[in-house]
């Protein structure tokens, strides 16, 4: 007897097997895609197992169009959906009865279980973020490389500090206080001088048609805010 023959014989315990173990609705097409690379089993063969389960009563079959679908019986309604028709499947004691308490049980079993799966999500995102965090940061022959040059900067601005404190002074303090003097005096021209274009804009701008902003584009005027300055305090 052919490997192929010898697989055939044996197909519908593999097929009942198979449908039991899953126990969910396959069409012949889907069996036989399923299994023929592991058992070897060709297309007629699958679907002649198939029917004869089907004829001996270990599994149901249903037809849905030009479709049969099969599935093994069992002893709670199953709800098949094909072409977006809902059918409700027949029920047989095949397998074992689940009593209440049984049922009661898994679902506990079934909340304990997600809030397992939950608490373990987290723990994956908390770890996630914290890799994450580890693998931006520096590795420790950055940090030193790093260090080592900031010690190297911060010699430098030492030595040049030591140079302008050990200069002769070259100011002295009447020169520092006629450059103070002025300093004044130019913030007070400029702050005066702010004040005036500021009222001299205002006073054109209540009869102007447009905005302010669109009147400084059309002049060409810039403002010290344009530029991020304003007049120092006195």
């Amino acid at each position: 007897m052919s490997k192929r023959a010898e697989a055939a014989a044996g197909a519908p315990a593999i097929l009942l097997r198979y449908l039991q173990e899953q126990n969910r609705p396959y069409s012949a097409q889907d069996v036989f895609g399923n299994l023929q690379r592991e058992h070897g089993l060709g297309k007629a063969a699958v679907v002649k197992a198939l029917e004869q389960l089907a004829q001996q009563g270990k599994i149901r079959e249903k037809t849905y169009g030009k479709q049969k679908v099969y599935f093994a019986d069992q002893n709670v309604s199953l709800r098949l959906c094909v072409h977006c028709h809902h059918q409700a499947l027949p029920t047989q004691d095949q397998f074992d009865t689940v009593s209440d308490a049984d049922l009661q049980s898994l679902d506990t079993e079934i909340v304990a279980l997600s809030a397992k799966v939950q608490g373990l999500q987290q723990s994956c995102r908390h770890m996630e973020a914290e890799l994450k965090e580890l693998t931006s940061a520096l590795t420790t022959p950055e940090m030193q490389r790093e260090i080592a040059q900031l010690k190297a900067e911060c010699a430098g601005f030492q030595e040049r500090l030591q140079g302008i404190k050990g200069a002769p002074v070259c100011v002295t303090p009447e020169e520092k206080e006629q450059v103070h003097r002025e300093r004044r005096r130019l913030c007070r021209e400029w702050r005066t001088r702010k004040r005036m274009a500021a009222e001299l804009c205002d006073a054109i701008l209540e009869g102007y048609p447009k905005s302010r902003k669109q009147f400084f584009e059309e002049v060409g005027i810039e403002t010290d805010e344009d530029h991020n300055v304003a007049p120092p305090d006195p």
